[in-house]
C-alpha cells in the first residue's frame, strides 16, 4: 500500500612581563577602504606559479572556501568574477557571509638569534586580500609539496578514505621556507625572516544536522629548519565580516560595508565572534565564532582549562601557565597600544602573546583606575559596529626544536541568532545561546575519547582499543537513505533504498536504525524572503518500526514496495515510495528523506537522525515528456507574463533571475523564440535531461549543485534575455518546437506584460 498526501503550501627567557599594555586615547575611527581594482581580482596565472588551489566546504550547512596557502574565506572574489563562489556562507544558499578573508599565525623567539622575534603569516588584513607576494601572506606551496587533496568518510563518496576523520576532509601542506613566490623571481614582502616551519592543515565538517554547523581546523606544525625556539604561540586570524551580498553587494558603500560588525569574546569558551550589528540587519541574524579547541605537543597536551598537563617528557604532572589570548583590533589603527594594527613581527607576536581577555579593564571595566585611564568599556567598545580583525592564540609552546612538531586545533562555529525581539545590536546572552551550544558541541567532537578533558588516555576511555586518545569521535545517526525523485504532473515521486537498515551506530556498535522521515518545503520558500533550505524544510511524513516500544511504532507497509523499483544507469534498489500531489507545476520545492535512530538512554543521547540537507532535492513538478506534439502541442506558462512573477523573488541580478517554462516538450526538442516581425531572439537545445542550468535564476535561487535539480523531462525555463543577453521588450512573441527525433515542428505564442 503506498501513501499520498496533498501539499501546497588562540614567557619565554626575553622578560615576558616587560610586555605591558599602555593607555593612549582611543581611535577606532580608522576602516578600510575597499579597492574595487585589478587586485582583488588577480589572475589565475600569477596564482598557478605556485599552484594555488582552493576548495568550498559542501558536507556541512556552512559554504567555506579553503585554500592550499592557509588562507580561508576568499575576499569576497566569487561575487566579483562571476563564479559565485561562497567565502563562508552560513546557511548555505542564503548569501549570508561571515568571512572576509582568514588564516595561520606562528610566532616565537629565535634562540638561534638572541631571542629575535619572528613570525609567519598566513593571511593578514589586506584591502585586496590574498595575491602571491603581498606583505603577511608568507605561506607557499614549494614544488613537490604534497597535493591538495580531499577524502571523505562516507562509504559512497568518490573521496573515500580510512584515513578520513569526517565527511569531508580538505588536507593540504604549505610552508613558509621560501623568501620568494614559487616559481617566480618575486619575493614575498617583508618575508626576510622566515621560521622554516611545515605546516600540515586539516579541515573537516561532517553533515549531521546536530553538526553541520562548524569547520574543524587542525594544524601539525613542524620545524623543518635548524633553529630551536622559545615561547611558541599559533594563532588563527581572521577578518570576519557579517552581511548578506543577496542585499548588499560586495563592498557596495566602500569602507562602511565592512564597519557594521559587533565583536566579542567568550573566555570560558575560547570563542571569539562576530556579529551584523548595523547592516544588513533582518538578513544577517547570524553569527559566526573562531574557537581554539586543544593542543599538543612533546611535553603532552595543552588547553588552559587545565591546572596542570602531564609531562609526557619528564612522566609527571605540572603546572604551567599555557593561555588561550584574544584580540582584536581596528583595521590600519594606529593611534593606541591596544587596539593598534600590527604592521612588524614583534607586534604581531605580541598580539598572540597577551590577550585583551586578561586585562584588568577586560575583567573589570567598572574600576575607578579604569574609568579614570580609559574611560570606556573595552567588551562594550567592541560590541559596538566597527571594522576590525579577529585573532585567537594559544601558547606558549617551549623548546620547539628542529623536527618538533605542534599539533593545534581551532574550529569556526555558526549559529543562528537566538530570536528574542531585540536588536542584533543588542548582543546579550539569550541571543548568543545557539552560539554557545554549537561551540560546546564542536568542543565536545574535538574531545572524542578524552570525556574526562585532561589529555590522557584514563580507564574506560579507549573505546576503539588502539591504546591511544582517538579525537573527533561524534555518535553517529543511521546513514542517509539513497534517494531517487521522480516528478511529473502536479505530483513528486520520492522512492529510497534499505541501506539505513544496517547502519552499526559507532559507539554501542549496534544496529539502531528506527525510522524514515520525509521533509518538504511551502510553496514560495524560495523567493518569499531569503532562502533557508535547513529552516524551512518542513516534516510531512515519518515511519518507524513497528512494536518495539519506540516512537509512534508506525511500520512501513505504508510505503514499503511489493518489488524494489530500478531505473536505467542505477544499480540501487528502491523500497519505498512516498507521493506528494496537488502541487503546482514549475514551482521550486526542496524534498529530503532521512533515516533516525532510537537514541541511547544508558549515555542520555538522543534520537539522533541524518542531515535533511545531505539528501535534499529541488524538486520542480511539470509536464512529462511528449511523444506526441502534433496532438498534445507544446505551450508557455504563465502566458501572457507580467514582469514581477511571484515566483521570481528579489536579487541584485534581477533582470536577469526571471523565467517563464515551456511545457509538452518532446525528449529532445529545438524550441526557436521570434518577435512578431519573425526576428529570431534566441534559441533553446532541449532534452529530457534538463537540470536547470543555463538561466541565472537556479543560480540565485535554486540548488547550488544542479544535479540536485530534479525536472519532469518535459519542461524548460527561458530567462526572457535574447541570444546576446539584451532584456526583450513587452509585448507578442512567437516560438516554434522541433521534435529532433520525429521532425514535427509545431508553433504557439506567448505575451510579456510589463
Amino acid at each position: 500500500m503506498l501513501n499520498s498526501v496533498n501539499f501546497v503550501g588562540v614567557q619565554n627567557h626575553f622578560n615576558f612581563e616587560a610586555i605591558s599594555f599602555r593607555s593612549l586615547n582611543f581611535n577606532l575611527m580608522s576602516s578600510r577602504t575597499f579597492l574595487v581594482s585589478a587586485a582583488l581580482l588577480f589572475s589565475c596565472h600569477t596564482l598557478f606559479a605556485q599552484a594555488f588551489e582552493e576548495k568550498v566546504t559542501t558536507a556541512s550547512n556552512m559554504r567555506m572556501t579553503v585554500t592550499n596557502v592557509g588562507t580561508f574565506g576568499n575576499a569576497f572574489r566569487g561575487y566579483r568574477d562571476g563564479t559565485g563562489q561562497q567565502s563562508c556562507e552560513y546557511p548555505a544558499g542564503s548569501g549570508t557571509e561571515h568571512l572576509f578573508e582568514g588564516g595561520i599565525w606562528v610566532g616565537g623567539a629565535n634562540r638561534n638569534r638572541g631571542g629575535a622575534i619572528e613570525v609567519s603569516t598566513s593571511a593578514f588584513d589586506a584591502p585586496q586580500g590574498y595575491a602571491p607576494g603581498r606583505a603577511g601572506f608568507e605561506f607557499t606551496v614549494p614544488p613537490g609539496t604534497p597535493p591538495f587533496r580531499e577524502r571523505s568518510s562516507l562509504f559512497d563518496s568518490r573521496f573515500f578514505s580510512n584515513q578520513a576523520v569526517s565527511h569531508q576532509d580538505f588536507v593540504a601542506v604549505f610552508n613558509d621556507t621560501s623568501q620568494l613566490v614559487p616559481g617566480t623571481n618575486t619575493p614575498i614582502s617583508g618575508h626576510q625572516f622566515p621560521m622554516n616551519i611545515q605546516v600540515t592543515q586539516e579541515t573537516y565538517n561532517w553533515n549531521f544536522s546536530f553538526s553541520d554547523f562548524f569547520v574543524v581546523v587542525n594544524y601539525t606544525i613542524k620545524n623543518v629548519g635548524s633553529s630551536t625556539y622559545d615561547s611558541v604561540f599559533v594563532g588563527l586570524w581572521n577578518n570576519t565580516v557579517v552581511r548578506n551580498l543577496n542585499v548588499t553587494p560586495a563592498g557596495a558603500g566602500g569602507a562602511t560595508f565592512f564597519s557594521q560588525g559587533g565583536n566579542g569574546y567568550i573566555d570560558s569558551l575560547a570563542l571569539a565572534y562576530c556579529f551584523d550589528a548595523t547592516g544588513d540587519v533582518g538578513f544577517t541574524d547570524s553569527y559566526i565564532g573562531q574557537k581554539f579547541l586543544g593542543s599538543e605537543d612533546k611535553f603532552g597536551f595543552h588547553h588552559p582549562a587545565l591546572d596542570s598537563t602531564y609531562n609526557k617528557i619528564q612522566d609527571r604532572w605540572i603546572r604551567e601557565n599555557f593561555m588561550s589570548n584574544y584580540q582584536t583590533w581596528q583595521f590600519n589603527n594606529s593611534a593606541n597600544p591596544i587596539f593598534f594594527f600590527p604592521n612588524n613581527d614583534n607586534e604581531r607576536f605580541r598580539k598572540m602573546a597577551e590577550g585583551l581577555n586578561s586585562h584588568p579593564c577586560w575583567l573589570n571595566p567598572a574600576s575607578a583606575d579604569c574609568q579614570q585611564t580609559f574611560g570606556i568599556d573595552m567588551q562594550a567598545n567592541i560590541n559596538a559596529s566597527g571594522n576590525r580583525s579577529d585573532l585567537v592564540s594559544a601558547g606558549p609552546f617551549r623548546d620547539f626544536r628542529p623536527g618538533d612538531e605542534i599539533t593545534v586545533t581551532f574550529a569556526y562555529v555558526v549559529a543562528p541568532k537566538n530570536e528574542d525581539g531585540n536588536p542584533n545590536s543588542q548582543n546579550n546572552a539569550v541571543q548568543r545561546q545557539n552560539l554557545v551550544d554549537n561551540a560546546n558541541w564542536v568542543q565536545t567532537a574535538y574531545n572524542g575519547e578524552d570525556v574526562n578533558f585532561n589529555g590522557v588516555l584514563d580507564p574506560g576511555e579507549d573505546a576503539d582499543g588502539d591504546g591511544k586518545i582517538t579525537r573527533f569521535i561524534l555518535p553517529s545517526p543511521p546513514d542517509r537513505p539513497i534517494t531517487r525523485v521522480v516528478t511529473s504532473e502536479n505530483k513528486i515521486d520520492i522512492y529510497w533504498s534499505d541501506n539505513s537498515f544496517f547502519s552499526v551506530d559507532p559507539i554501542s556498535q549496534e544496529l539502531d536504525f528506527e525510522g524514515f522521515r520525509v521533509y518538504m518545503t511551502p510553496l514560495g520558500f524560495d523567493v518569499t524572503r531569503t532562502p533557508n533550505v535547513a529552516r524551512d524544510l518542513v516534516r510531512i511524513a515519518e515511519w518507524d518500526i513497528a512494536d518495539n516500544g519506540f516512537f509512534n511504532e508506525t511500520g512501513f507497509e505504508s510505503i514499503e514496495l511489493e518489488e524494489p523499483v530500478t531505473f536505467p544507469n542505477d544499480t540501487n534498489l528502491y523500497w519505498f515510495k512516498f507521493t506528494v500531489d496537488n502541487l503546482p507545476n514549475g514551482w521550486q520545492h526542496a524534498v529530503a528523506v532521512t533515516a533516525f535512530d532510537r537514541g541511547n538512554p544508558d549515555i542520555n543521547l538522543e534520537s539522533l537522525e541524518s542531515a535533511p540537507l545531505s539528501n535534499q532535492f529541488r524538486a520542480f513538478a511539470g509536464t512529462a515528456p511528449n511523444d506526441a506534439i502534433d496532438e498534445r502541442a507544446p505551450y508557455v506558462y504563465p502566458n501572457p507574463y507580467y514582469y514581477g512573477a511571484a515566483w521570481e523573488g528579489r536579487s541584485n541580478f534581477q533582470e536577469e533571475s526571471r523565467k517563464i517554462i515551456f511545457a509538452n516538450l518532446p525528449k529532445r526538442c529545438l524550441i526557436k523564440i521570434f518577435s512578431p516581425a519573425g526576428d529570431l531572439i534566441d534559441e533553446i537545445q532541449h532534452d529530457e535531461n534538463y537540470d536547470g542550468t543555463g538561466i541565472r535564476w537556479f543560480r540565485t535561487f535554486g540548488s547550488e549543485n544542479p544535479s540536485q535539480n530534479v525536472f519532469s523531462g518535459g519542461e524548460h525555463a527561458w530567462d526572457l534575455l535574447s541570444k546576446n543577453t539584451q532584456i526583450i521588450a513587452r509585448g507578442l512573441y512567437l516560438f516554434t518546437v522541433q521534435d529532433l527525433d520525429t521532425g514535427i515542428k509545431r508553433s504557439g505564442s506567448f505575451a510579456i506584460i510589463k
